[in-house]
């Protein structure tokens, strides 16, 4: 039955593909190349929709593969990525979301321009939501590679070297030819069918149980090799001290990296008003929160029923967890129920990684033309000028994106945007929060703030296991590894926020008190917004 599921799947694979590009060309045509129309779809959703995009921007390849494999392999330290998720939205339903809407137009840099000196700041704003949203799409290329390695068997690696090329490839066109409204409508069709997905094994996982949890727990704990350990905390994350350090600072990347996100931030500029940027959060939550508790059944269920062993033998970093547990579920690798569960999960896990890329590029490429074009090229851009920018641009992310999941194809997807989650805590969330509440914040201190957590995020990725060192390592032949946490955030967030006041309190610039007076009344009356 292999080849039937292979069949399968790839046929499931082609339909979602068509069906995007279906929705991308009647986009194109209702467009009419405004800036507007381009980053924000014109403002014309309505929260349940945004909420619903949001949901499909958010809920990527990191959570449907990445999160339930890390669950299978470490047990109760994988759960700490689906609390941290979850967690994160609470920081930008009471933070940001209202606040990013009525200030800006379609980027973070719009946000702190608005009461600093654009030149410098847009420039900084703009490298750093770059730099966050190509770490973010290196995770998806590395689920999209996976997920067809497994399909093919595990051994073509043309296969996925060819699958990321295409992923790339198709993510270009949706964003050239559809901008933020072909997107978004992407991101709802698949926000529907990963829910449906989830909730259909979430519930074969518990009937094979008979609905009894503890259960569940008991026999994934049994068959993980690690008896009660595996329930416990510390098998990924205990034991010494440099191990509970990275715990600490995956989580606090997590919880506060949400906020960062450039592709989640241009979200709030689609709807009409702030109170509708605030109702989508409240339906994100909904989705997102019911989602991530699913993760949990389901990795655990991978762990009971196929078996920590399959899973590490298929993919050392526990991608394919979830399109095994489903081959399980449906009756086993020569069942034609578990051929058909295993290609729709496939080709649901495929549509994920597809959404999740498009959303991404667009807010890349929105901040490489809105902000840094416009800044380094020519101030007095016309928009239609802008648009043409943003569409190279994505084609340049495009390929950079691919080139790098190429390199990192062997590592968790969840771990990948963990770090990218970090970055952005350490770059994007310090400047937007003094931009939004510190009255005497300058110029100097929103270009420090940026690059004072940018800066030492990837060096310190770059000196970390991650990259040297060690078997898992992306060199695992050389070792420059001076860094001993695999995830940064713990010192580039405080760094962050440190640069940011050092920057504020040294610089000769006074703060503009009026413009200050001025964003504040904006964002909390949403008067004189876009």
């Amino acid at each position: 039955m292999k080849g039937d599921h292979q069949t399968l799947a790839l046929l499931l694979f082609g339909v979602f593909v068509a069906v995007t590009l279906a929705i991308t060309t009647w986009a194109s045509r209702k467009r009419h190349g405004s800036a507007e129309e381009f980053y924000a779809g014109g403002r014309l959703f309505s929260p349940m929709e945004n909420g619903f995009a949001i949901a499909g921007d958010y809920m990527s390849a990191a959570s449907f593969l990445g999160i339930s494999g890390l669950i299978a392999l470490f047990g109760y330290d994988g759960l700490l990525y689906s609390v941290g998720f979850l967690v994160a939205w609470l920081v930008v339903l009471f933070l940001v979301a209202e606040l990013v809407r009525n200030c800006g137009r379609y980027t973070l840099g719009d946000v702190v321009a608005a009461r600093m000196r654009e030149r410098p700041v847009r420039i900084a704003a703009g490298t750093s939501s770059v730099t966050v949203s190509v770490l973010y799409l290196v995770a998806q290329m590395v689920g999209a590679g996976s997920l067809v390695g497994l399909l093919l068997g595990g051994t073509s690696g043309a296969a996925q070297t060819w699958t990321v090329v295409g992923v790339g490839a198709l993510m270009v066109v949706y964003v050239s030819l559809g901008g933020m409204r072909a997107t978004t409508w992407i991101q709802i069709v698949k926000a529907v069918l990963l829910m449906a997905g989830a909730i259909a094994l979430t519930v074969l996982v518990l009937v094979r149980f008979h609905g009894d949890f503890d259960q569940l727990l008991r026999t994934a704990a049994d068959r993980s090799g690690h008896g009660d350990r595996f329930l416990a905390p510390g098998l990924k994350y205990g034991g010494d001290w440099t191990a509970r350090l990275d715990f600490m600072s995956l989580g606090l990347a997590l919880v506060l990296g949400t906020a960062g996100l450039p592709h989640i931030l241009s979200r709030f500029y689609t709807v009409p008003t702030a109170r509708a940027a605030r109702r989508s959060v409240v339906w994100s939550i909904g989705l997102i929160g019911s989602f991530y508790l699913m993760t949990i059944v389901l990795g655990f269920g991978a762990a009971a029923l196929v078996g920590p062993d399959a899973v590490r033998g298929s993919n050392a970093a526990g991608n394919t967890a979830v399109p095994l547990l489903a081959l399980d579920l449906g009756g086993g690798a020569h069942s034609t129920g578990g051929t058909v569960l295993f290609a729709i999960v496939a080709a649901i896990a495929f549509a994920t990684i597809l959404a999740v890329v498009a959303g991404i590029t667009l807010a890349s490429s929105a901040s490489v033309a809105h902000d840094l074009y416009a800044s380094l090229r020519r101030r007095d851009a016309k928009p239609r000028s802008e648009v043409a920018v943003a569409r190279l641009a994505a084609a340049g992310i495009g390929v950079i994106a691919i080139g790098l999941g190429l390199l990192a194809r062997d590592l968790n997807v969840a771990f990948l945007v963990g770090l990218a989650f970090a970055v952005a805590a350490s770059a994007n969330l310090p400047v937007l929060l003094y931009s939004l509440f510190w009255r005497s914040f300058t110029t100097r201190g929103a270009v420090w703030s940026v690059y004072g957590g940018l800066l030492p995020a990837l060096v310190l990725v770059v000196l970390s296991p991650v990259v040297s060192g060690g078997p898992h390592s992306l060199f695992p032949g050389v070792d420059f590894q001076y860094f001993p946490l695999e995830n940064p955030g713990l010192v580039s967030i405080p760094l962050g926020f440190l640069a940011g006041w050092l920057g504020t309190v040294t610089s000769r610039e006074a703060a503009d008190e009026s413009k200050h007076a001025e964003t504040e009344v904006r964002s909390l009356t949403g008067a004189g917004a876009a």
